[in-house]
């Protein structure tokens, strides 16, 4: 694709790389056929090529978003199909990040589009925020109905039935590895996650520690900053990363670290990008150092071998969360995992769409998030599964919220294979019980 970035527009490291994201594209299409919203919606401006193009008059004319251009920028799931599909290469993520970051400092939206952004930045990032909002969110769930506003019923239906116990494996300590120590890693226990289901960092302290893991919470470390990233609010999302960067190179420096495990995959697309977030900054050299110690739990476990056998003969439908497959590009790891250890793995047909999640966007895009949930439980239910598994907190609320089969994380049935714990959700009379001790 032709650009005509001036040479003084392309002082600016984001329209440098916007510009050699824009060069890559050829305008093929194939982008078209994999993107959920244009399956959804059918319209051009609703797939990525019809979104690179507002993108591109947009910063080229330098001037600020309009309406127009919002509306399609912010359907966007950021689910990163187009870039599994894509033969040129294009990194749509990248280009789609820098038209946030100049939607949110050029276009002034909607106060109720405004007071809405400004809330999910300032709540979901801090789990005891995000805690009291979900318990605000539950008293006021029977009113729904009373909301004039979509996204506001979305966010009351969002609060879970159970709320879980703060889990105090989350504060900042050290869990020694049994028997001989393997891999001294930190755990990233995010953010939301803590406050919607402790059962995974919980499950996956005990399988790392059980294989020879020294696991370190480490003092500092809170939100990667994806959340805040995808709404555009740089400022506050480089905070977030910032800090983790500092907390974990702390470790690295200190008794060294061989991975930073992350159970979230959508945090772990973001956390395997801070050295380009950050490659104009200070603190690059550390990031990119980060970046590079950054490993999805699959990935980890995939390294240690963990052996045991299904308990339960038990046929699990994979979810395969679109920030594990095409942010990172990790397809086969949790499914070996859950084969090898016994347990029958089935997968839905169209696995690479996604299921409407997307970090906020069920919250701030309703109607479109509901359909994609509708077709994704549709097709697992499809496959009469026992159980469903993901790797990422947020398809797990989201398929939750469609279907009466239990929904549980890769790493909680890797755990009661292996030694470990039945996950609680597949025991509904479970919910109500403590979680058990860490070894």
């Amino acid at each position: 694709m032709q650009t005509s970035f001036t040479p003084e527009q392309l002082k600016a490291p984001a329209i440098q790389r916007a510009n050699e994201v824009l060069r890559t594209c050829v305008h093929c299409g194939f982008c078209t056929a994999t993107c959920p919203t244009y399956q959804v919606l059918g319209d051009e401006l609703d797939s990525p090529r019809g979104r690179i193009y507002l993108i591109k008059d947009m910063l080229e004319q330098g001037r600020p978003a309009d309406e127009k251009t919002v509306k399609h920028i912010d359907r966007c799931l950021s689910c990163l199909s187009c870039m599994t599909t894509c033969p040129s290469g294009v990194h749509y993520m990248h280009l789609v990040d820098i038209a946030r970051d100049h939607i949110e400092k050029t276009y002034r939206r909607p106060a109720m589009d405004r007071f809405l952004r400004w809330m999910l930045a300032r709540i979901i990032p801090y789990p005891t925020r995000f805690r009291l909002a979900l318990l605000g969110a539950k008293i006021g769930r029977p009113f729904a109905f009373l909301m004039p506003d979509a996204r506001l019923k979305a966010m009351l239906a969002m609060a879970p039935k159970r709320i879980p116990p703060v889990s105090r494996n989350d504060a900042p300590q050290v869990f020694p590895a049994q028997g001989e120590r393997r891999m001294r890693v930190a755990l990233m226990t995010g953010c939301a996650q803590k406050a919607l289901n402790t059962d995974i960092n919980d499950s996956t302290i005990r399988v790392l520690t059980r294989l020879g893991c020294e696991v370190v919470v480490a003092k500092g470390a809170g939100c990667c900053g994806a959340l805040t990233h995808h709404m555009g609010q740089t400022d506050l999302s480089h905070a977030s990363a910032a800090q983790n960067i500092r907390a974990w190179m702390a470790e690295v420096n200190g008794e060294g670290l061989d991975a930073v495990v992350i159970n979230t995959s959508g945090c772990g697309t973001t956390v395997k990008d801070y050295g380009h977030m950050f490659r104009n900054d200070p603190l690059a050299a550390e990031s990119a150092q980060i970046a590079a110690l950054a490993r999805d739990v699959s990935e980890v476990l995939t390294r240690l071998k963990p052996e045991g056998a299904a308990p339960e003969p038990l046929r699990v439908a994979y979810h395969a969360a679109c920030s594990l497959q095409h942010g990172q590009q990790i397809k086969d790891a949790p499914k070996a995992l859950l084969k090898r250890l016994g347990f029958t793995v089935v997968e839905p047909a169209d696995s690479h769409l996604c299921c409407g999640s997307a970090g906020t966007y069920n919250l701030l895009q309703p109607e479109i998030s509901g359909e994609l949930k509708r077709r994704k439980v549709e097709t697992l239910e499809a496959k009469a599964p026992d159980v469903i598994s993901a790797g990422n907190i947020g398809c797990m609320m989201q398929i939750g919220s469609g279907t009466g089969i239990p929904v549980v994380h890769t790493v909680e049935l890797v755990d009661w294979a292996t030694g470990g714990p039945r996950p609680r959700a597949l025991d509904a009379a479970g919910a109500s019980t403590p979680p058990p001790p860490l070894p």
